[in-house]
């Protein structure tokens, strides 16, 4: 599918924080913009303390520095705030963007402290792009983690996105539901990603339109006179069990099969759902169309599908609305852009962030990271994070260390190790290709298949160790020492 239109005529090149302005300007004036910089993005902590997170945005990461570009419009605004130089302004003018970029693909099951995306090159440049970097992976990786989580808590039932009305926003709304694909829903009910990414758009008919027939039972009837192929009826408009499911089995002996059809399904959006899912699936069977399906929505969440399930609610899917678009219960991913290392021309020279806060030190370097793999089960093992020309020796025992409680130790032998970063910028051309949301849901599906399911616990996960090679972590503990 092809990138959205609005996406394609925006220019958000002047969508970033303003210091990353006022700084590329302090650079071109003392002449280290052209010095170059490696920065890393990452995030801390796994929302809602769950086990892993899920990578999402690299997409739109790619199509917004392929626009990279400065308009008279956009320079004629730096020059009326008079403090930036010409030197700046012909710098904009002439805008190329010139960095080498690596990512995590999208769908990756991924963890905090490690290096999501790797952007090396003029310091001017790599610093410009920080903030469209971190608000899309931020935003489009906390929902399809969201998605995830309320898709486990299914159990297999279909999961539908239902929440574009109350997104912040349009491109919320519409990115939203992409990265909730890429986590495992089955479809949307925000059309524009129905015709943009082929991502299904799914839904039936609101509550306004039963009250605008007389009757709920006409209100049934007309809809599946137009739709008695595809026949979903909302039946909490009034009295679920006095009235909905009553006129709902009428509508369907009277209209759907006589046309030919089975009925699809019914859908209730409101009350006690565990009850009203039990009492309707024995008025549907009793009737005769126990291949009804049944769809509960209304504010609904991963703890609440899990307790819905828990006191055997007679449910086949699930449609879920703001509590899924906007990750409602932890709403804020945390990734962060931090400097890692500067090239003199010669050699690589690391750089590190210290703090009384150990969680905001930063792992200095030019990185890679592995994903180590058991042979016998194909489960993964631990990510290692090394220096980016590292190679990690499959062949022989190798060990992995806690990075802060080095006395941790772990020998892994019969396994083998994937390199995650794959690189979608070589001096500012393109050299990746993305694959589609389809194929990045099934990647995704596959990639939690390989973790164990300790990790997969919402209650107290197990902890997936994010470990440094050796190398990378005497370089830490050598700068950490030298800033003592």
């Amino acid at each position: 599918m092809n990138e959205l239109v609005w996406m394609d005529k925006s220019n958000l090149s002047m969508l970033a924080d303003y210091y990353e302005f006022t700084m590329a300007n302090g650079y071109l004036e003392n002449g280290t913009a052209d010095k170059t910089a490696y920065f890393d993005m990452y995030f801390r902590s796994i929302p809602d303390d769950g086990g892993y997170a899920i990578m999402a945005g690299v997409e739109q990461v790619i199509k917004y520095m392929e626009n990279l570009k400065f308009s008279e419009k956009d320079i004629k605004y730096f020059r009326s705030k008079k403090i930036f130089g010409e030197k700046f302004l012909h710098y904009l003018k002439n805008f190329e963007f010139s960095c080498d970029v690596w990512a995590i693909p999208e769908g990756t099951p991924i963890f905090p402290q490690e290096p999501l995306i790797i952007v090396r090159g003029p310091v001017v440049q790599a610093q410009l792009v920080e903030t469209m970097i971190l608000l899309t992976i931020n935003h489009q990786s906390l929902i399809a983690t969201k998605a995830n989580r309320i898709v486990r808590a299914a159990k297999g039932r279909k999961v539908m996105e239902f929440g574009s009305r109350r997104a912040q926003g349009s491109e919320a709304a519409i990115l939203g539901a992409r990265a909730a694909y890429i986590g495992g829903c089955i479809g949307t009910a925000n059309t524009i990603v129905d015709r943009e990414y082929g991502v299904p758009a799914l839904g039936t008919m609101a509550h306004s339109w039963i009250q605008l027939f007389d009757t709920e039972l006409e209100a049934f009837n007309a809809y599946a006179k137009v739709y008695p192929d595809d026949c979903t009826l909302l039946v909490d408009t009034y009295d679920v069990l006095k009235q909905g499911i009553p006129n709902a089995i009428k509508c369907f002996n009277e209209t759907v099969i006589p046309l030919g059809f089975r009925p699809k399904g019914i859908r209730i959006d409101s009350g006690d759902l565990a009850y009203l899912s039990k009492e309707t699936r024995k008025m549907l069977d009793e009737a005769g169309f126990s291949d009804c399906k049944i769809t509960l929505s209304s504010g609904l969440d991963e703890n609440i599908i899990e307790t819905l399930l828990n006191q055997g609610a007679q449910v086949d899917s699930f449609g879920v609305g703001e509590r899924l678009i906007t990750a409602m219960s932890n709403p804020v991913f945390g990734g962060v852009y931090k400097l890692a290392a500067i090239d003199d021309g010669e050699k690589i020279i690391p750089k590190i962030k210290i703090s009384e806060n150990v969680g905001k030190i930063t792992t200095p370097g030019f990185k890679q990271v592995y994903r180590l793999f058991d042979r016998s089960t194909n489960k993964a093992i631990a990510d290692v994070v090394t220096l980016h020309d590292e190679v990690i020796d499959t062949s022989k025992t190798y060990e992995i260390f806690h990075p802060l409680y080095t006395w941790k130790r772990k020998k892994v032998n019969n396994f083998y190790a994937k390199s995650l970063l794959v690189k979608i910028f070589d001096k500012g051309q393109k050299v990746y290709t993305s694959p589609n949301v389809h194929e990045i849901q099934q990647y995704c599906s596959e990639q939690i298949d390989s973790l164990w399911d300790e990790v997969k616990r919402f209650d107290k996960p197990h902890e997936y160790f994010v470990d440094l090679s050796y190398d990378l972590w005497s370089i830490k503990d050598r700068l950490l020492k030298e800033h003592k």
